[in-house]
């Protein structure tokens, strides 16, 4: 066990050596990959509740994913208290807006931070809009590429900026900021709009809930916007083969890429990030969805 002071807060680290990956990579491997990329990762899980998805042993171990912050997490680890069906139930997510916070989750075990699209205070209003692209059996990455570009073209006509990113795995996430102003339920019904929109003109997409339906196509699922939902965020790490992280792209490089979505893992985006910084430049900036969801009230959806 390794004690260390981190902003003024005292940590134990213990089992550093303990393998989390087949690959050979170590709990203490994903300690220090955490601690590297905090600047980067902090600024978007702030006050957002957080997923934990823990692998005490490594991702070849058990796991679990953990909603309620521990009885015996520090008392300085910050948490919200959200709401939960009719009965409403109520569960203390953990916050994590600082470098402690993050290491202790991390020394529970905690390989993968899902976040919530919605923050403290406005928790029923979400400032992310999200459209996750999912290949099925048999699609290509280009293929995923493709679609994420005529989803660019649907936003944009509706003056809206996407930011792309890797999944981690073999598909991509577009995360949109978004004013405040409307519920889970309108967002999602707001990117459904958009992804119905893109399924129809391009075959190789589809919004198609059953999975045997669906074919070999990307499944655009816009139903990650919804009440309790929760998305990888960008700089966590997935619990897959070599040990992949969810990386922030631009669109540019999107276009032009000589890369695969593993190249980006606990040993390379530390380094990608001191040679380029960050790459969703302008991220901060909300945006209407008032032109799109006119246009969805005009012509509302099916489903």
């Amino acid at each position: 066990m390794v004690k260390v002071a981190v902003e003024g807060r005292i940590i134990e680290l213990k089992n550093l050596e303990k393998r989390f990956w087949p690959e050979g990579f170590t709990k203490g491997d994903l300690i220090r990959y955490y601690d590297s990329v905090a600047p980067h990762l902090l600024p978007y899980l702030k006050d957002r509740p957080l997923v934990l998805n823990r692998y005490p042993d490594g991702i070849e171990g058990e796991s679990f994913y953990q909603k309620d912050c521990p009885g015996h997490a520090p008392e300085w680890v910050e948490t919200v208290p959200v709401k939960h069906g009719d009965a409403g139930k109520v569960i203390d997510y953990i916050l994590c807006n600082d470098k402690p916070t993050l290491l202790w989750m991390v020394q529970q075990g905690a390989v993968e931070l899902h976040a919530w699209l919605a923050r403290r205070g406005a928790i029923n209003h979400p400032d992310i809009a999200v459209l996750d692209l999912d290949p099925m059996p048999g699609v290509s990455f280009p293929q995923v590429v493709e679609s994420a570009f005529l989803l660019k073209a649907a936003l944009s006509e509706f003056n809206l900026h996407g930011y792309p990113k890797t999944s981690g795995s073999e598909g991509l996430h577009i995360f949109i900021p978004v004013e405040p102003e409307y519920t889970h339920r309108e967002v999602a019904q707001a990117m459904g709009y958009v992804a119905d929109f893109v399924a129809k003109v391009f075959p190789k997409a589809t919004t198609e809930r059953a999975v045997e339906k669906r074919g070999a196509r990307v499944y655009l699922d816009y139903l990650q916007n919804g009440y309790g939902k929760t998305m990888a965020s960008p700089y966590s790490v997935r619990p897959l083969p070599g040990a992949p992280v969810s990386t922030p792209l631009d669109w540019e490089e999107l276009a032009h890429r000589e890369w695969r979505p593993q190249d980006f893992n606990i040993a390379t985006v530390p380094a990608r990030l001191e040679a380029r910084g960050a790459v969703w430049q302008g991220f901060g900036r909300r945006q209407s969805l008032q032109t799109l969801t006119a246009a969805v009230l005009k012509r509302p959806l099916s489903r």
